[in-house]
Protein backbone atom coordinates (compact mmCIF):
# COMPACT_ATOMS: atom_id res chain seq x y z
CA UNK A 1 0.00 0.00 0.00
CA UNK A 2 1.20 3.52 -0.70
CA UNK A 3 1.39 6.47 1.63
CA UNK A 4 -2.22 7.42 1.03
CA UNK A 5 -3.19 4.25 2.85
CA UNK A 6 -1.05 4.67 5.96
CA UNK A 7 -2.82 3.87 9.18
CA UNK A 8 -3.62 6.85 11.29
CA UNK A 9 -1.91 6.04 14.54
CA UNK A 10 -3.37 2.69 15.57
CA UNK A 11 -3.38 -1.01 14.91
CA UNK A 12 -6.21 -3.42 14.25
CA UNK A 13 -6.48 -3.98 17.98
CA UNK A 14 -7.50 -0.38 18.70
CA UNK A 15 -10.45 -0.20 21.09
CA UNK A 16 -13.79 0.72 19.54
CA UNK A 17 -15.75 1.36 22.71
CA UNK A 18 -15.32 5.14 22.92
CA UNK A 19 -15.10 8.06 20.55
CA UNK A 20 -11.54 9.22 19.78
CA UNK A 21 -9.48 11.52 17.58
CA UNK A 22 -9.36 8.98 14.75
CA UNK A 23 -13.17 8.95 14.63
CA UNK A 24 -13.36 12.75 14.69
CA UNK A 25 -10.90 13.06 11.81
CA UNK A 26 -12.92 10.67 9.68
CA UNK A 27 -16.22 12.34 10.59
CA UNK A 28 -14.78 15.65 9.38
CA UNK A 29 -13.42 13.99 6.22
CA UNK A 30 -16.80 12.52 5.31
CA UNK A 31 -18.55 15.79 6.16
CA UNK A 32 -16.11 17.71 3.98
CA UNK A 33 -16.57 15.29 1.10
CA UNK A 34 -20.35 15.73 1.24
CA UNK A 35 -20.41 19.53 1.62
CA UNK A 36 -19.21 20.54 -1.82
CA UNK A 37 -20.32 23.25 -4.19
CA UNK A 38 -23.73 21.56 -4.46
CA UNK A 39 -24.82 22.91 -1.08
CA UNK A 40 -24.70 26.44 -2.48
CA UNK A 41 -27.41 25.51 -5.00
CA UNK A 42 -29.39 23.19 -2.73
CA UNK A 43 -31.69 25.90 -1.25
CA UNK A 44 -32.65 26.98 -4.77
CA UNK A 45 -33.29 23.47 -6.08
CA UNK A 46 -35.24 22.28 -3.05
CA UNK A 47 -36.95 25.54 -2.10
CA UNK A 48 -38.68 25.92 -5.45
CA UNK A 49 -40.78 22.82 -4.77
CA UNK A 50 -42.71 24.60 -2.03
CA UNK A 51 -42.86 24.42 1.76
CA UNK A 52 -44.34 20.96 2.36
CA UNK A 53 -42.03 19.06 -0.02
CA UNK A 54 -39.16 20.85 1.71
CA UNK A 55 -40.36 19.70 5.13
CA UNK A 56 -40.96 16.12 3.99
CA UNK A 57 -37.56 15.89 2.32
CA UNK A 58 -35.92 17.33 5.44
CA UNK A 59 -37.48 14.55 7.52
CA UNK A 60 -36.36 11.91 5.02
CA UNK A 61 -32.83 13.28 4.59
CA UNK A 62 -31.30 11.51 7.60
CA UNK A 63 -32.45 7.94 6.85
CA UNK A 64 -31.67 8.44 3.15
CA UNK A 65 -28.15 9.63 3.90
CA UNK A 66 -27.22 7.37 6.79
CA UNK A 67 -28.72 4.09 5.60
CA UNK A 68 -27.32 4.36 2.06
CA UNK A 69 -23.75 5.12 3.16
CA UNK A 70 -23.95 2.51 5.90
CA UNK A 71 -24.97 -0.04 3.27
CA UNK A 72 -22.03 0.87 1.02
CA UNK A 73 -19.56 0.67 3.93
CA UNK A 74 -20.95 -2.71 4.98
CA UNK A 75 -20.58 -3.90 1.39
CA UNK A 76 -16.89 -2.93 1.35
CA UNK A 77 -16.35 -4.59 4.74
CA UNK A 78 -18.06 -7.81 3.58
CA UNK A 79 -14.94 -8.98 1.75
CA UNK A 80 -13.12 -12.09 3.00
CA UNK A 81 -9.82 -10.22 2.52
CA UNK A 82 -8.66 -7.61 5.00
CA UNK A 83 -7.17 -5.18 2.46
CA UNK A 84 -9.90 -5.21 -0.23
CA UNK A 85 -10.89 -1.89 -1.76
CA UNK A 86 -14.13 -1.24 -3.67
CA UNK A 87 -12.85 -2.77 -6.93
CA UNK A 88 -11.69 -5.91 -5.11
CA UNK A 89 -15.04 -6.36 -3.35
CA UNK A 90 -17.22 -6.01 -6.46
CA UNK A 91 -15.05 -8.50 -8.32
CA UNK A 92 -15.18 -10.92 -5.38
CA UNK A 93 -18.98 -10.77 -5.12
CA UNK A 94 -20.11 -10.22 -8.72
CA UNK A 95 -17.37 -11.91 -10.76
CA UNK A 96 -14.60 -10.54 -12.97
CA UNK A 97 -16.68 -9.12 -15.84
CA UNK A 98 -19.37 -7.47 -13.72
CA UNK A 99 -16.69 -6.36 -11.29
CA UNK A 100 -14.76 -4.55 -14.02
CA UNK A 101 -17.93 -2.83 -15.27
CA UNK A 102 -19.05 -1.69 -11.80
CA UNK A 103 -15.53 -0.52 -10.95
CA UNK A 104 -15.34 1.46 -14.18
CA UNK A 105 -18.75 3.03 -13.52
CA UNK A 106 -17.62 3.88 -9.98
CA UNK A 107 -14.58 5.73 -11.35
CA UNK A 108 -16.71 7.50 -13.98
CA UNK A 109 -19.15 8.63 -11.29
CA UNK A 110 -16.36 10.39 -9.38
CA UNK A 111 -13.86 11.68 -11.94
CA UNK A 112 -16.19 14.17 -13.71
CA UNK A 113 -16.87 15.80 -10.34
CA UNK A 114 -13.13 16.44 -9.97
CA UNK A 115 -13.17 18.23 -13.33
CA UNK A 116 -16.07 20.38 -12.13
CA UNK A 117 -14.23 21.22 -8.92
CA UNK A 118 -11.06 22.13 -10.82
CA UNK A 119 -13.02 24.62 -12.93
CA UNK A 120 -15.05 25.88 -9.97
CA UNK A 121 -12.04 26.45 -7.73
CA UNK A 122 -10.16 28.35 -10.44
CA UNK A 123 -13.18 30.55 -11.18
CA UNK A 124 -13.81 31.24 -7.48
CA UNK A 125 -10.22 32.32 -6.77
CA UNK A 126 -9.97 34.35 -10.00
CA UNK A 127 -13.24 36.15 -9.22
CA UNK A 128 -12.04 36.91 -5.68
CA UNK A 129 -8.73 38.31 -6.94
CA UNK A 130 -10.47 40.58 -9.44
CA UNK A 131 -13.58 41.70 -7.54
CA UNK A 132 -12.54 41.65 -3.89
CA UNK A 133 -8.80 42.34 -4.07
CA UNK A 134 -9.06 44.69 -7.07
CA UNK A 135 -6.16 43.07 -8.89
CA UNK A 136 -5.77 41.98 -12.50
CA UNK A 137 -6.80 38.44 -13.38
CA UNK A 138 -3.70 36.19 -13.31
CA UNK A 139 -2.89 33.92 -16.28
CA UNK A 140 -5.46 31.14 -16.05
CA UNK A 141 -2.96 28.38 -16.86
CA UNK A 142 -0.71 29.47 -13.99
CA UNK A 143 -3.52 30.01 -11.47
CA UNK A 144 -5.25 26.71 -12.21
CA UNK A 145 -1.95 24.82 -12.25
CA UNK A 146 -0.94 26.16 -8.83
CA UNK A 147 -4.36 25.45 -7.28
CA UNK A 148 -4.70 21.92 -8.65
CA UNK A 149 -1.08 21.08 -7.82
CA UNK A 150 -1.56 22.30 -4.24
CA UNK A 151 -4.62 20.11 -3.73
CA UNK A 152 -2.95 17.07 -5.28
CA UNK A 153 0.14 17.67 -3.12
CA UNK A 154 -2.01 17.38 0.01
CA UNK A 155 -3.36 14.05 -1.23
CA UNK A 156 0.18 12.79 -1.92
CA UNK A 157 1.11 13.62 1.67
CA UNK A 158 -0.78 10.55 2.86
CA UNK A 159 -3.83 9.80 4.95
CA UNK A 160 -2.56 11.68 8.00
CA UNK A 161 -1.99 14.96 6.13
CA UNK A 162 -5.29 14.62 4.26
CA UNK A 163 -7.25 14.15 7.48
CA UNK A 164 -5.52 17.16 9.05
CA UNK A 165 -6.38 19.23 5.97
CA UNK A 166 -10.02 18.18 6.31
CA UNK A 167 -10.03 19.24 9.97
CA UNK A 168 -8.47 22.58 9.04
CA UNK A 169 -11.06 23.24 6.31
CA UNK A 170 -14.24 21.83 7.83
CA UNK A 171 -14.25 23.78 11.10
CA UNK A 172 -14.40 27.21 9.39
CA UNK A 173 -16.90 25.84 6.86
CA UNK A 174 -19.25 24.73 9.65
CA UNK A 175 -18.77 28.04 11.47
CA UNK A 176 -19.51 30.14 8.38
CA UNK A 177 -22.56 28.08 7.40
CA UNK A 178 -23.92 28.35 10.92
CA UNK A 179 -23.18 32.08 11.09
CA UNK A 180 -24.86 32.75 7.74
CA UNK A 181 -27.90 30.75 8.80
CA UNK A 182 -28.25 32.87 11.94
CA UNK A 183 -27.58 36.11 10.03
CA UNK A 184 -30.55 35.45 7.76
CA UNK A 185 -33.05 34.78 10.58
CA UNK A 186 -34.15 38.45 10.92
CA UNK A 187 -34.94 38.39 7.17
CA UNK A 188 -37.19 35.32 7.36
CA UNK A 189 -40.61 35.57 5.79
CA UNK A 190 -43.54 33.28 6.54
CA UNK A 191 -43.61 30.89 3.58
CA UNK A 192 -46.77 29.92 1.79
CA UNK A 193 -48.39 26.95 3.53
CA UNK A 194 -50.58 26.13 0.55
CA UNK A 195 -50.83 22.42 -0.08
CA UNK A 196 -50.64 21.51 -3.74
CA UNK A 197 -52.65 18.69 -5.26
CA UNK A 198 -51.57 15.16 -4.43
CA UNK A 199 -50.13 14.45 -7.92
CA UNK A 200 -48.18 17.73 -7.91
CA UNK A 201 -46.87 17.09 -4.39
CA UNK A 202 -45.82 13.56 -5.33
CA UNK A 203 -44.05 14.82 -8.48
CA UNK A 204 -42.20 17.55 -6.57
CA UNK A 205 -41.07 15.03 -3.96
CA UNK A 206 -40.02 12.52 -6.60
CA UNK A 207 -37.91 15.05 -8.53
CA UNK A 208 -36.35 16.33 -5.29
CA UNK A 209 -35.01 12.90 -4.30
CA UNK A 210 -31.84 13.08 -6.47
CA UNK A 211 -31.10 16.61 -5.22
CA UNK A 212 -31.19 15.47 -1.60
CA UNK A 213 -29.28 12.27 -2.33
CA UNK A 214 -26.38 13.91 -4.09
CA UNK A 215 -26.19 17.00 -1.92
CA UNK A 216 -25.40 14.76 1.05
CA UNK A 217 -23.37 12.13 -0.82
CA UNK A 218 -19.94 11.20 0.53
CA UNK A 219 -19.87 7.89 -1.33
CA UNK A 220 -16.50 8.70 -2.97
CA UNK A 221 -14.71 8.41 0.39
CA UNK A 222 -16.58 5.39 1.78
CA UNK A 223 -14.26 2.67 0.44
CA UNK A 224 -11.14 4.32 1.91
CA UNK A 225 -13.09 5.08 5.08
CA UNK A 226 -14.24 1.48 5.53
CA UNK A 227 -10.74 0.10 4.96
CA UNK A 228 -9.28 2.59 7.43
CA UNK A 229 -11.72 1.37 10.08
CA UNK A 230 -10.86 -2.26 9.30
CA UNK A 231 -7.13 -1.53 9.76
CA UNK A 232 -7.82 0.49 12.89
CA UNK A 233 -10.52 -1.57 14.62
CA UNK A 234 -10.22 -5.05 13.16
CA UNK A 235 -13.32 -7.16 13.86
CA UNK A 236 -15.13 -4.16 15.35
CA UNK A 237 -14.83 -2.17 12.10
CA UNK A 238 -18.44 -2.66 11.03
CA UNK A 239 -19.94 -1.43 14.31
CA UNK A 240 -17.52 1.49 14.48
CA UNK A 241 -18.16 2.44 10.84
CA UNK A 242 -21.91 2.46 11.51
CA UNK A 243 -21.35 4.75 14.48
CA UNK A 244 -19.13 7.25 12.66
CA UNK A 245 -21.50 7.33 9.68
CA UNK A 246 -24.45 7.97 11.99
CA UNK A 247 -22.82 11.01 13.57
CA UNK A 248 -21.61 12.22 10.18
CA UNK A 249 -25.21 12.13 8.90
CA UNK A 250 -26.49 13.93 12.00
CA UNK A 251 -23.87 16.67 11.59
CA UNK A 252 -24.61 17.00 7.88
CA UNK A 253 -28.36 17.16 8.28
CA UNK A 254 -28.20 19.62 11.19
CA UNK A 255 -25.95 22.21 9.60
CA UNK A 256 -26.99 21.87 5.97
CA UNK A 257 -30.74 21.87 6.60
CA UNK A 258 -30.44 24.88 8.93
CA UNK A 259 -28.66 26.67 6.08
CA UNK A 260 -31.25 25.52 3.52
CA UNK A 261 -34.28 26.52 5.61
CA UNK A 262 -32.72 29.86 6.50
CA UNK A 263 -32.04 30.68 2.85
CA UNK A 264 -35.47 29.50 1.67
CA UNK A 265 -37.27 31.49 4.40
CA UNK A 266 -35.21 34.61 3.59
CA UNK A 267 -36.06 34.53 -0.12
CA UNK A 268 -39.40 34.44 -1.91
CA UNK A 269 -40.22 31.82 -4.53
CA UNK A 270 -39.82 34.53 -7.18
CA UNK A 271 -36.32 35.30 -5.91
CA UNK A 272 -35.38 31.61 -5.83
CA UNK A 273 -36.59 31.29 -9.43
CA UNK A 274 -34.57 34.35 -10.43
CA UNK A 275 -31.46 32.84 -8.85
CA UNK A 276 -32.05 29.58 -10.72
CA UNK A 277 -32.52 31.38 -14.04
CA UNK A 278 -29.35 33.41 -13.44
CA UNK A 279 -27.51 30.12 -12.71
CA UNK A 280 -25.81 31.55 -9.62
CA UNK A 281 -25.40 30.14 -6.13
CA UNK A 282 -27.69 31.21 -3.30
CA UNK A 283 -24.79 33.09 -1.67
CA UNK A 284 -24.19 35.14 -4.80
CA UNK A 285 -27.88 35.97 -4.99
CA UNK A 286 -28.02 36.89 -1.30
CA UNK A 287 -24.98 39.15 -1.71
CA UNK A 288 -26.70 40.95 -4.58
CA UNK A 289 -30.05 41.13 -2.78
CA UNK A 290 -28.83 42.40 0.59
CA UNK A 291 -25.92 44.44 -0.78
CA UNK A 292 -23.84 43.38 2.19
CA UNK A 293 -20.03 43.68 1.85
CA UNK A 294 -19.57 40.83 4.33
CA UNK A 295 -21.48 38.43 2.07
CA UNK A 296 -19.29 39.51 -0.84
CA UNK A 297 -16.26 38.17 1.05
CA UNK A 298 -17.92 35.26 2.81
CA UNK A 299 -19.40 33.87 -0.42
CA UNK A 300 -16.06 33.15 -2.14
CA UNK A 301 -14.63 31.86 1.15
CA UNK A 302 -17.45 29.32 1.58
CA UNK A 303 -17.21 28.28 -2.08
CA UNK A 304 -13.42 27.86 -1.83
CA UNK A 305 -13.54 25.80 1.35
CA UNK A 306 -16.51 23.70 0.21
CA UNK A 307 -14.95 22.91 -3.18
CA UNK A 308 -11.51 22.16 -1.70
CA UNK A 309 -12.77 19.84 1.03
CA UNK A 310 -15.03 17.99 -1.38
CA UNK A 311 -12.18 17.75 -3.93
CA UNK A 312 -10.06 15.87 -1.39
CA UNK A 313 -12.75 13.29 -0.73
CA UNK A 314 -13.52 12.71 -4.40
CA UNK A 315 -9.83 12.56 -5.36
CA UNK A 316 -9.41 9.86 -2.72
CA UNK A 317 -12.16 7.76 -4.31
CA UNK A 318 -11.04 8.36 -7.90
CA UNK A 319 -7.43 7.51 -7.05
CA UNK A 320 -8.36 4.28 -5.30
CA UNK A 321 -10.72 3.08 -8.05
CA UNK A 322 -8.22 3.96 -10.82
CA UNK A 323 -5.45 2.03 -9.05
CA UNK A 324 -7.71 -0.98 -8.56
CA UNK A 325 -8.72 -1.05 -12.22
CA UNK A 326 -5.17 -0.65 -13.59
CA UNK A 327 -3.47 -3.13 -11.24
CA UNK A 328 -5.99 -5.86 -12.10
CA UNK A 329 -5.73 -5.39 -15.85
CA UNK A 330 -2.08 -4.49 -16.48
CA UNK A 331 1.41 -5.47 -15.40
CA UNK A 332 1.86 -2.26 -13.42
CA UNK A 333 2.48 -2.47 -9.69
CA UNK A 334 0.25 -0.60 -7.23
CA UNK A 335 2.85 2.16 -6.86
CA UNK A 336 3.25 2.43 -10.63
CA UNK A 337 -0.52 2.62 -11.17
CA UNK A 338 -0.79 5.22 -8.41
CA UNK A 339 1.87 7.46 -9.99
CA UNK A 340 0.25 7.12 -13.41
CA UNK A 341 -3.24 7.82 -12.05
CA UNK A 342 -2.19 10.91 -10.08
CA UNK A 343 -0.31 12.30 -13.10
CA UNK A 344 -3.19 11.67 -15.52
CA UNK A 345 -5.81 13.12 -13.17
CA UNK A 346 -3.67 16.19 -12.48
CA UNK A 347 -3.21 16.89 -16.20
CA UNK A 348 -6.90 16.29 -17.01
CA UNK A 349 -8.15 18.52 -14.18
CA UNK A 350 -5.61 21.22 -15.07
CA UNK A 351 -6.52 21.24 -18.78
CA UNK A 352 -10.21 21.34 -17.94
CA UNK A 353 -9.65 24.24 -15.54
CA UNK A 354 -7.70 26.16 -18.20
CA UNK A 355 -10.35 25.81 -20.89
CA UNK A 356 -13.21 26.50 -18.45
CA UNK A 357 -15.92 24.49 -20.27
CA UNK A 358 -19.58 24.61 -19.31
CA UNK A 359 -19.71 21.02 -18.08
CA UNK A 360 -21.71 21.10 -14.86
CA UNK A 361 -25.06 19.97 -16.22
CA UNK A 362 -23.56 17.33 -18.49
CA UNK A 363 -21.38 15.87 -15.75
CA UNK A 364 -24.23 15.84 -13.25
CA UNK A 365 -26.29 13.95 -15.80
CA UNK A 366 -23.49 11.39 -16.19
CA UNK A 367 -22.47 11.11 -12.54
CA UNK A 368 -25.93 11.30 -10.99
CA UNK A 369 -27.53 8.03 -12.14
CA UNK A 370 -24.26 6.13 -11.63
CA UNK A 371 -23.87 7.37 -8.06
CA UNK A 372 -27.49 6.40 -7.31
CA UNK A 373 -26.92 2.89 -8.64
CA UNK A 374 -23.65 2.39 -6.77
CA UNK A 375 -24.67 4.04 -3.49
CA UNK A 376 -28.25 2.76 -3.22
CA UNK A 377 -29.00 -0.12 -5.53
CA UNK A 378 -25.81 -2.21 -5.89
CA UNK A 379 -25.09 -2.68 -2.12
CA UNK A 380 -28.71 -3.72 -1.55
CA UNK A 381 -28.56 -6.24 -4.40
CA UNK A 382 -25.43 -7.58 -2.70
CA UNK A 383 -27.45 -8.09 0.49
CA UNK A 384 -29.49 -10.74 -1.36
CA UNK A 385 -26.45 -12.24 -3.09
CA UNK A 386 -23.57 -12.21 -0.58
CA UNK A 387 -23.74 -14.66 2.38
CA UNK A 388 -21.79 -12.24 4.61
CA UNK A 389 -24.66 -9.73 4.25
CA UNK A 390 -27.51 -12.22 4.56
CA UNK A 391 -28.49 -10.94 8.01
CA UNK A 392 -29.81 -7.71 6.41
CA UNK A 393 -32.22 -9.42 3.99
CA UNK A 394 -35.85 -8.41 4.30
CA UNK A 395 -35.10 -5.59 6.74
CA UNK A 396 -37.08 -2.37 6.35
CA UNK A 397 -33.88 -0.33 6.02
CA UNK A 398 -32.74 -2.47 3.06
CA UNK A 399 -36.06 -2.06 1.26
CA UNK A 400 -36.10 1.69 2.01
CA UNK A 401 -32.65 2.21 0.45
CA UNK A 402 -33.66 0.19 -2.62
CA UNK A 403 -36.83 2.29 -3.01
CA UNK A 404 -34.94 5.59 -2.70
CA UNK A 405 -32.36 4.39 -5.23
CA UNK A 406 -35.09 3.45 -7.72
CA UNK A 407 -36.79 6.84 -7.20
CA UNK A 408 -33.50 8.71 -7.66
CA UNK A 409 -32.54 6.92 -10.87
CA UNK A 410 -36.05 7.17 -12.38
CA UNK A 411 -36.29 10.88 -11.49
CA UNK A 412 -32.92 11.60 -13.11
CA UNK A 413 -33.90 9.71 -16.26
CA UNK A 414 -37.24 11.56 -16.34
CA UNK A 415 -35.46 14.93 -15.94
CA UNK A 416 -33.06 14.12 -18.79
CA UNK A 417 -35.85 13.02 -21.15
CA UNK A 418 -38.34 15.79 -20.33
Amino acid sequence: MNSSHQVLGASASAPASSWNRHDTHWLLSLFGTAVGAGILFLPINVGLGGFWPLVIMALAAFPMTYLAHRGLARFVLSSKKDDSDFTDVVQEHFGATAGRLISLLYFLSIFPILLIYGVGLTNTVDDFIVNQLGMDSPPRAVLSGVLVAAMVAVMLGGEKLMLRAFAFLVYPLVAVLFGLSLYLIPHWQIPSMDISSAPELATNLWLAVPVIVFSFSHAAAISSFANAQRRHYGEQARAKSDNILKYTAIMLISFVLLFVFSCVFALSSEQLLAAKEANISVLSYLANTYNNPLLAYVGPLVAFVAITSSFFGHFLGARESFNGLVVKHSSLSYHGADKLGVALMFVAIWICAIYNPSILGMMEAISGPIIAMILFIMPMIAVYKVPALAQYRGKLSTLFVLLVGALAVSALVYSLLS
